[in-house]
């Protein structure tokens, strides 16, 4: 997560659709569930009081089927629905209770939307769509044409500027919408099914497009989707709905490895563990050989206490610098060596913490256990083969961390 710090703040939040929506809604405080108040009234619980940060930086998704309330939510926090209860905070300003002149300042520079169906005005160039939220903030003509260049330059379709949306691909039109949201500098993209029109395979590409601008742009993104596959995927947390309620929310590891429900497990069920669950998660945290301060005695004895077949050699700072096993440190001691280094293997595998369980298959070639080190390569444990494939194995595995 980029920035602890909360830019959106969700209190309590409820949405009713129908003409009689605070009878609905007294129902709903007393008890009344989605059905028997569509029972009773006639109306429909869309956002079942919802409460939830969402940080500064972050991509957070939302997901859930279709009627579960995440695009009735999304488009609470911009106002294009207006709740029937509860706040939105955005920079601490409460935007669910300003008035409509206010909302429409927000809109132009704190949160801008990208949707599902591009929303391009067909008779303007890529340019001028680009352009439009800038000129209705009355930026000069040169200032806004420039700003659309640039933007465009971003998504790699400044070539492209002065062409008309319908020379385009799918991708490449929803390139141009990312472009208008992104040329207003708002702080935060509002993405409601973004991606969810594209085939496949430009769905992927624009998946990876939009993992590469936030690593240079750092906005506060709130994602819809309903595909599970594209929330663990990009998201740096998710918030599953259900009935216009939270299920859960946690990160893609949380949801994978602590599913909340049995409804949450469904959705994960055919998800590639290999591809969420990160090699620090299931690291055994095992106690490391010293350099120049073990000596292969004293690293025979925590072998043997341990109960390992390997131990990694780390230096003062808490760096790993070699492998060792018990037959290593018996040969020493035979031939009388005092020095660690002597016995040591230092071309071994190692990598870091964050890194996906995928990622250390192609290491293993060696025989020996991967070193999983911090983002300061300080050593964090060894992780076997075996941990591995137990893991992406068992659904109900929610990984571990022993002492040994």
């Amino acid at each position: 997560m980029k920035n602890p710090e909360p830019k959106i703040v969700i209190e309590h939040l409820i949405k009713i659709y129908g003409d009689k929506p605070h009878g609905a809604l007294k129902l709903f405080r007393s008890g009344g569930t989605r059905e028997s108040i569509l029972k009773e009234t006639g109306n429909v619980l869309g956002i079942a009081d919802v409460s939830m940060n969402i940080n500064q930086q972050e991509l957070f998704v939302i997901m859930g089927l279709s009627g579960s309330g995440k695009s009735t939510l999304v488009r609470c926090i911009n106002r294009l629905i207006n709740p029937t209860s509860g706040h939105i905070y955005i920079d601490g300003e409460d935007i669910a209770h300003v008035n409509e002149q206010r909302m429409r300042e927000i809109r132009l520079t704190k949160a801008s939307m990208v949707f599902q169906k591009f929303g391009l005005f067909p008779h303007r160039t890529v340019a001028q769509n680009v352009e439009y939220g800038l000129k209705v903030k009355g930026i000069d003509k040169d200032e806004r044409r420039q700003k659309a260049l640039d933007t465009l330059k971003i998504v790699g379709l400044d070539q492209w500027a002065d062409y008309l949306p319908s020379s385009l691909s799918g991708g490449m039109q929803q390139r141009v919408g990312l472009a208008r949201a992104l040329a207003t500098d708002a702080d935060i993209l509002l993405m409601d099914e973004a991606f969810s029109a594209l085939d496949p395979l430009i769905r992927r590409e624009m998946q990876d497009e939009l993992l590469r601008l936030q690593k240079e742009l750092h906005k506060t993104i709130v994602f819809i989707s309903h595909d599970i596959q594209e929330a663990l995927k990009i998201g740096d947390r998710i918030a599953v709905m259900k009935d216009g309620a939270i299920v859960q929310i946690g990160t893609p590891e949380e949801m994978i490895t602590q599913p909340a429900d049995e409804y949450i497990r469904a959705f994960i069920q055919d998800v590639n563990r290999a591809q969420v669950v990160t090699a620090g998660s299931i690291a055994r945290q095992t106690i490391p050989v010293i350099l120049d301060q073990d000596s292969p005695s004293e690293a025979l004895g925590k072998i043997s206490e341990h109960v390992v077949e390997h131990m990694c050699v780390v230096n003062a700072q808490g760096s790993p610098v070699g492998i060792i096993n018990k037959q290593s440190l018996e040969s020493a001691l035979a031939q009388e060596k005092s020095d660690i280094s002597q016995v040591m293997q230092t071309d071994f595998p190692q990598i870091k913490a964050n890194k996906r369980l995928e990622d250390t298959f192609p290491l293993y070639q060696q025989g020996l256990p991967v070193t999983v080190v911090d983002g300061a390569g300080k050593f964090q444990g060894l992780v076997e083969l075996a941990d591995v494939l137990a893991s992406i194995g068992n659904a109900d595995n929610c990984g571990h961390q022993n002492d040994d």
